[in-house]
């Protein structure tokens, strides 16, 4: 019986990091078959940078303006440490997936296709969930492709919408699935990559 094989895996952050983070937790344990080799950031002074560093790794900046010239630049980056899965957490600009289709995933905090869309990230996600009148909330993992929460579904988790909710209070109960469904749609890939072995 071999051992389980473990795949290169970046993750690109723009925001708060707590993704990242149970991305890196799940991985330290052995949850998920994947070795984090490289964590990029567009811009050094988010809160993912600093508790990227916390635990243990050292983000690579990207400080550079959109389009080709930032896209060619994460492409060598990600090429530089042999990359082979690439995970979106909190990654707010654009990226352009080329060689990476069917290797790169994407969280976003509400069901898809609804909510999702070029502007829709953080409590204006909530917001707009709570606008609709909807009942049920949850997160969607996708595989990226060249539009913004686009790509098929891998995992979702659903949550209630509670009358008594704001954005905040939605936001905390859908983060509460985001690691575990982020978890299983990699293992859901990783099994997909042995069997085409």
């Amino acid at each position: 019986m071999h051992p389980p094989r473990i795949f290169r895996t970046a993750i690109l952050v723009s925001g708060g990091g707590t993704n990242a983070l149970s991305l890196l937790r799940a991985s330290a344990a052995r949850e998920i078959p994947i070795a984090v080799v490289a964590v990029i950031a567009h811009r050094a002074d988010i809160p993912a940078v600093e508790r990227c560093r916390a635990a243990g790794i050292e983000p690579i900046i990207l400080p550079l303006p959109a389009g080709d010239a930032a896209s060619d630049a994460i492409d060598a980056a990600l090429r530089s440490v042999g990359t082979e899965l690439v995970l979106l957490a909190g990654y707010l600009r654009h990226f352009r997936v080329g060689a990476w289709a069917g290797r790169t995933l994407n969280i976003h905090p509400a069901l898809l296709p609804e909510f999702g869309g070029k502007g829709m990230f953080g409590e204006q996600v909530h917001a707009a969930v709570l606008r609709s009148g909807v009942r049920e909330s949850g997160c969607t993992v996708h595989f990226v492709d060249d539009q913004f929460d686009h790509g098929a579904t891998v995992v979702e988790r659903r949550v209630p919408v509670l009358d008594s909710d704001t954005p905040r209070t939605l936001a905390a109960r859908v983060q509460q699935e985001e690691a575990a469904a982020y978890c299983e749609a990699i293992r859901l890939w990783t099994l997909q990559q042995h069997a085409h072995a």
